[in-house]
């Protein structure tokens, strides 16, 4: 398994829970807002970190640290991916991914084996071949049946997750969100965070940095909106 970069400690990646949190390379994903452009364009240039050296880390930390978050890029693309989680859950440490849900069998095999615990699985957009190419970046035609389908193995599954939807100016208006909220209904809990290209990363497509986060007073809106439909939302 390739980690191409570690925050070894994290207040923020998972609620509730003093993490790690592993950065996978590669994603079939092109979001022109995302901030983890060198992983996902050229994640040979990223220097490749032993296992050896994050499992001694983790050793020190038994006990103050409850899990590890493993986000990417796209955790799902890699298929020694059930071997890290085993070896985490070995170790006694919880484990959540982050997902974009393109490999539902690999998302089910996880929930199956309980080699995670937790799944935070992005909804870029509206369900739609438009909406969600545009999202993405590329052609969502042959992506969102799997989508769809990570989609219902979740909502009929009794792992924890989160649904959650980075909203991005020119992007996402409040019937977005609500389209979104349709697609979920009844899911254990659904998140909006805010994109912010202050936060000094480049984006992947350069024109999304100069954009100015919404208002909080916007985010607000798009939290009543969801509200409508679904019983658990948060900001973030």
């Amino acid at each position: 398994m390739e980690i191409k970069g570690v925050i070894n400690l994290s207040l923020v990646d998972w609620d509730g829970n003093v993490s790690s949190v592993f950065f996978l390379p590669s994603c079939n994903f092109r979001c022109p807002f995302c901030h983890n452009s060198n992983l996902v364009l050229h994640p040979e240039r990223e220097k490749t970190i032993p296992f050896k050296r994050v499992e001694d880390y983790l050793k020190k930390q038994r006990g103050w640290i409850d899990g590890v978050c493993i986000t990417g890029g796209e955790p799902t693309l890699h298929s020694d991916l059930p071997d890290l989680c085993s070896k985490l859950k070995d170790m006694g440490f919880l484990v959540k991914i982050d997902t974009n849900g393109t490999n539902p069998m690999m998302v089910k095999g996880l929930i199956e084996k309980e080699l995670i615990d937790y799944i935070a699985m992005d909804i870029k957009a509206p369900l739609t071949v438009e909406k969600y190419s545009k999202a993405i970046g590329i052609n969502a035609e042959k992506l969102l049946g799997k989508v769809k389908e990570t989609v219902e193995i979740l909502l009929d599954s009794k792992i924890d997750y989160e649904f959650r939807t980075t909203v991005v100016p020119t992007l996402h208006e409040e019937k977005d969100i609500e389209e979104i909220c349709r697609s979920i209904k009844d899911c254990k809990k659904y998140v909006l965070q805010k994109f912010d290209a202050s936060l000094g990363k480049k984006t992947l497509d350069p024109g999304f940095s100069k954009l100015k986060p919404f208002m909080e007073e916007e985010m607000g809106r798009f939290l009543t909106a969801s509200q409508k439909f679904l019983v658990n939302v948060k900001l973030r």
